[in-house]
């Protein structure tokens, strides 16, 4: 058991002004706790999103018909809700969840030593990302599943865990200015690799929103496009980020850049095969429900590969300060006979 410190009014008062500087005055992480703290951001990140995708793909969308509450009466799914509100109750509950995942990011970077502001500033930001789609996936159920809100909220998902990514990749840096690994020419190919995969995200919501699992089994309106041909552009938007991954991993090798952004490289290609596969058997087979919840997962993978890619054409080396070294005494005039 841990002994519970007892605590006088001004060690209370304290912790009620500024509850993060109180526990970082009495709490120094090392940075291995640090680093899972924020890794916990990121793989809750991507759970939400699975399980946001069970959600739609078990027809559970409306399983809690309003919100804050998901009835006018309670709070919580009730057993005449069945199946459905279950499956919907309990993803709002993983919400909880994730804000604690972040909390604990932004409790550790502010406890660590020396303290960072850009660390804490950036577990901030996820803080107020997931307040925000707290706020859309309420408006999600309240316009009944309207797809171009459902397609928000995944792409709100999406700058969430870019935002943590960021915050984990940041714990081994410095906060100098960023130094670039590699010329400008292979950084401007990174970045068109990086806008086609956000468009190959992007339009991937228009294919979700426009196909056949809209989240519940009632009526519930699509995007007014032809399902087949958005899904061709995304297959299309597929090969060009594949052919961008290709080429950027040969630059690599050609002007002999550094491991590093070589074997991420790779990594997003290997990524990016799989998901392919799934994508490709999902279109084939009518879009199962476990492929496309597969193909949800593969879409978080593929940007966590991208976001990795980029954030290793630079180095933000740590500075460390300086020691004076011993002084050098010197020896005392002699006295005057």
């Amino acid at each position: 058991m841990v002994r519970v410190p007892k605590l006088n009014r001004a060690e209370v008062a304290q912790a009620a002004r500024n509850p993060l500087l109180y526990i970082a005055e009495r709490w120094t992480p090392t940075e291995r706790i640090v680093r899972r703290a924020v890794m916990s951001a990121v793989v809750m990140s991507v759970v939400i999103v699975v399980t946001g995708g069970a959600v739609r793909l078990t027809g559970s969308g409306l399983g809690c018909p309003t919100w804050p509450k998901c009835t006018d009466e309670s709070l919580t799914a009730t057993s005449e809700m069945g199946f459905h509100g279950a499956i919907e109750f309990g993803n709002r509950m993983l919400t909880y969840v994730l804000c604690a995942a972040v909390g604990w990011a932004i409790i550790a970077a502010r406890s660590a030593k020396p303290w960072r502001r850009s660390l804490t500033r950036l577990g901030w930001i996820q803080f107020w990302v997931v307040m925000g789609n707290a706020v859309i996936g309420g408006i999600v159920v309240l316009v009944g599943l309207n797809p171009y809100t459902v397609a928000a909220h995944f792409l709100l998902t999406t700058a969430l865990l870019t935002v943590a990514m960021v915050m984990w990749q940041r714990i081994g840096e410095g906060d100098e200015a960023p130094r670039p690994l590699v010329g400008k020419a292979v950084s401007q190919l990174t970045w068109l690799l990086v806008v086609a995969a956000g468009l190959l995200i992007a339009v991937g919501t228009v294919v979700t929103g426009a196909g056949r699992h809209a989240g519940d089994s009632s009526d519930v309106p699509r995007i007014p496009v032809d399902w087949k041909m958005v899904a061709q552009l995304h297959a299309d938007l597929a090969w060009v980020v594949v052919a961008l991954t290709v080429a950027l991993w040969f630059v690599l090798k050609a002007v002999d850049a550094p491991v590093g952004p070589r074997s991420r490289t790779r990594d997003l290609f290997l990524v990016l095969l799989g998901q392919g596969v799934i994508g490709y058997v999902q279109y084939f087979t009518d879009t199962p429900e476990i492929l496309v919840g597969l193909h949800m997962l593969g879409s978080c993978l593929v940007w966590i590969a991208v976001v990795r890619v980029l954030l290793s054409l630079r180095e933000r080396p740590v500075v460390t300060p300086a020691v004076p070294g011993p002084a050098v005494e010197r020896p005392e005039p002699a006295a005057a006979g």
